[in-house]
Formats: structure tokens, sequence, C-alpha cells
């Protein structure tokens, strides 16, 4: 099994006012022995296909997809996203990806509280959804998949069964943000395995977990304290998801997904490594 990595593991969540620059991150994606690498927030990474080709060939790094993060619970931005869309599909299959995962903005929630929508707001989302995929998979013959987050309307179990029962997109599951409220990723990986198309790896620290859950710290608080921890160091039980995946010939992307710590001691080159070590067991 091939494991990939994603620019938030460098702290780049957004195309621009980054502290990282593009080659060093693919630098340290490739120094810290990963073999792809995500695109990342659609204009951090260039658009020149024929450039980004060449950065990527040079650090013999393939590009495993992108997740591209839209405001799907405010219906007045779905046209702004199938643009979007219009723009980002042409590069991915230019540049031989086969996959694109689209998640929920949860800046746009309140930041002290679950996100939650009303029911005109799920029509709206799971409208935009369809609509996604249509252009993704129908225009463009790559794989759509919904990446549940934490802060978004879905992220609950009940929630991510709804959006699977009313559209028909696959999941990019992420072990970390469905572990957040004490939900177990791998026995729903077992159960709902026919609609995993794509993999994020990311761990919880137990001791912060259990602050949100007693409603000592908000997400955002949690986040900023590490909630994310590395991979060997959570909740989650990663062998036993990489087990499964293994088992299953799972033929999708499997990509780790590191959240920094604001007092974070390793750099991310440092934790990129750690946590490929201890997937590897090198």
């Amino acid at each position: 099994m091939q494991f990939g990595n994603a620019p938030c593991s460098w702290g780049i969540n957004y195309p621009t006012g980054n502290a990282v620059g593009w080659r060093q991150y693919l630098d340290e994606v490739a120094a810290a022995g990963y073999r792809s690498a995500e695109l990342g927030p659609f204009g951090y990474l260039p658009a020149d296909a024929a450039l980004l080709r060449d950065e990527l060939g040079r650090r013999n790094l393939e590009l495993a997809g992108a997740t591209h993060v839209h405001t799907f619970g405010d219906p007045a931005a779905a046209p702004l996203l199938m643009r979007t869309l219009r723009e980002l599909c042409p590069l991915l299959v230019t540049l031989g990806a086969r996959h694109l995962v689209i998640m929920d903005e949860d800046n746009w929630y309140p930041r002290d509280r679950r996100g939650e929508l009303d029911a005109t707001g799920w029509d709206g989302l799971t409208r935009a959804v369809r609509e996604a995929q249509a252009i993704i998979e129908g225009e463009y013959g790559l794989k759509a998949s919904f990446h549940p987050h934490v802060g978004t309307a879905v992220e609950l179990e009940p929630e991510i069964d709804r959006l699977l029962a009313e559209t028909a997109i696959d999941l990019c599951l992420d072990t970390g943000h469905h572990a957040f409220w004490n939900q177990d990723p791998l026995a729903y990986m077992t159960r709902r395995y026919d609609r995993i198309a794509y993999v994020h790896l990311k761990n919880v620290d137990a001791t912060i977990r259990q602050r949100v859950l007693d409603g000592q710290l908000t997400i955002e608080q949690a986040f900023a304290q590490g909630a994310m921890c590395p991979l060997p160091d959570g909740v989650v039980d990663i062998p036993a998801v990489v087990h499964l995946l293994e088992a299953r010939r799972f033929a999708g992307p499997v990509v780790v997904e590191q959240d920094l710590a604001e007092n974070a001691v390793e750099t991310p080159l440092e934790l990129a490594r750690r946590n490929l070590a201890y997937l590897t067991g090198d």
C-alpha cells in the first residue's frame, strides 16, 4: 500500500498566505519518504499542468488527488463550486490523478459547536453534492468522494448515512474526524466499506477529546491544542485500519494528514517522517 501526504500537514489550508511555499512542501513530502501528494487548496500548487508534472516527477511523486473545500451549507455558493470544478478537474485529469474529494467548509458554521442545517439547508447541500458529482464523474471521469468533517453538518454517523442514502457519492473516510465525537472509524469502515473510495489517516488525542465531550473545550480550542495528534499517539487503532484496507485490497488513495498544534515541538517534516515510520514499521 502506498501512503501519501497532504498540504494540511504543513499548516496549508488556503491557497495563499502560507508560511510554507509549494516547492518546500513537495520537497519535504518526498524527503519524508512518501510517494504521493495531494494537490491541497486549489491555487496553492501551480495550475500550470506542465510545470507541476515536472516538479512532481523530479521528486518521484505522484498526485494522489485533491480535496476541495466548499461552503455546502450556503446554497447561494453552489454556482461558484461548479465553476471551480470545471477548472480543477481538467488539471487533475492532465496530471493522471483519479480522485477529487469535496468537503464542507467548517468556518461557515458557528465556531463553538457542531455544524447543523435545517431541512432547506440540507436539501441545498445534497443538491450541490449531486451536481458536483455529475461534473466530477460524468464530465471528467474522475472519482468523487465526500469528506465528513468536524464542525460541519456531515460529521456524525447518522448524518453520514443520510448523505449516503440521499446521494450516490462515496466517502473519503477520515479516521481522525470520525473518531473526534467518540465514534469508531474501524467499525464504520467495516459496515460501509462499499461506499469508501478514499482514506485520510489521522488520529485523536484521548485527553483533549474527552475535554471536548465534557464541554470544557470548543472544537477550535481543541484543534489548537493538538486534538489531531500524530498517528502513534491517539485513540484510533491505525494499524487495524491499515490491516482492514490491506485485507480488502483497497485500491483508493491512503493519505496521511497531520493537523498542527499551536505548541507543536516537531516540525511538519519530522511529524511526516514519524507518521510514515509508524505505518511502515521502520
